[in-house]
C-alpha cells in the first residue's frame, strides 16, 4: 500500500490456533513473513484469550468444548491486488483455520519516519 493511501482497500484475516505450525515455525509468524515477502504494507498478529473453531464445535457436558491453544488473528490491510494474491497463498498454508477477505476504507495510513510501526 503506498504511503498515505486513503480510500477503498481490502483486509484479509486469518484465524488460526496459536500452536499451529508451518515449516518449523508458528503458523501466525509464517503468515506474517509471507505478507512481508509479498510486499504488503504491514501485518499484525493478535492473540485471543479464549475461543473455538470448526474442530471444537462439538457440545460437551458443560457447553462448547474449547481449544487448549489460544486463537490468533493475523490481519493485513492493503490494495485489493495484494490481498487477492495473499489470500491464495494463505489458503494453501492453512490446513485448519478460517480466512476472510472484506472491503475496508482507509482513512489514514502513514509511517512515523523512524521505521517503527
Amino acid at each position: 500500500m503506498p504511503h498515505g493511501l486513503e480510500g477503498p482497500a481490502k483486509r484479509i484475516n486469518a484465524f488460526v490456533g496459536e500452536d499451529a505450525m508451518y515449516d518449523d515455525k508458528p503458523l501466525y509468524q509464517a503468515l506474517i513473513d509471507q505478507a512481508r515477502t509479498q510486499g504488503c504494507a504491514g501485518a499484525t498478529a493478535l492473540r485471543g484469550m479464549v475461543g473455538y473453531g470448526a474442530s471444537s464445535r462439538g457440545v460437551v457436558k458443560h457447553g462448547l468444548r474449547m481449544s487448549m491453544d489460544c486463537p490468533v488473528l493475523v490481519t493485513v490491510v492493503d490494495e485489493p491486488q495484494h490481498i487477492t494474491a495473499l489470500a491464495a497463498v494463505w489458503s494453501a498454508m492453512i490446513s485448519s483455520g478460517l480466512v476472510t477477505v472484506e472491503d475496508v476504507k482507509v482513512v489514514h495510513y502513514s509511517a512515523d519516519g523512524d521505521g517503527a510501526e
